[in-house]
């Protein structure tokens, strides 16, 4: 009974890391997609910007600057967000193993006795 116990724990284990895999790599995926979007918006705006004269140029490049500005602080951002999840998905995946191990007699400290 404690091996099938150990296995479905593993088991649990397993498919909770995946899981996280999976939320992070999406959210990596989101964070970069958004950050290319941006840089290119920005790239467009110099490009724009180049064949401008004088004050046009000078604005239309300072709006290029401040969009490269908005897209790392959204890139910076999404990886606050990355973390946060990262640490809730881990969180929830202790909690299940505890809960696991605590349903087959396999805790730590709050073992009750029969």
């Amino acid at each position: 009974m404690a091996d099938q116990g150990q296995f479905k724990a593993g088991e649990a284990k397993a498919h909770t890391q995946e899981k996280t895999g999976q939320v992070m790599e999406k959210g990596s995926d989101t964070a970069q997609a958004a950050k290319d979007k941006a840089g290119s918006g920005a790239q467009t705006v110099r490009d724009k910007a180049s064949g401008a004269p004088g004050a046009a140029k000078d604005k239309a490049s300072g709006a290029a600057e401040s969009a490269q500005e908005t897209a790392h602080e959204g890139k910076e951002r999404a990886g606050g967000i990355l973390q946060q999840t990262g640490e809730q998905v881990k969180s929830m995946a202790q909690g299940a193993a505890d809960a696991v191990k605590s349903t087959l007699g396999m805790g730590g400290g709050d073992k009750e006795k029969h």
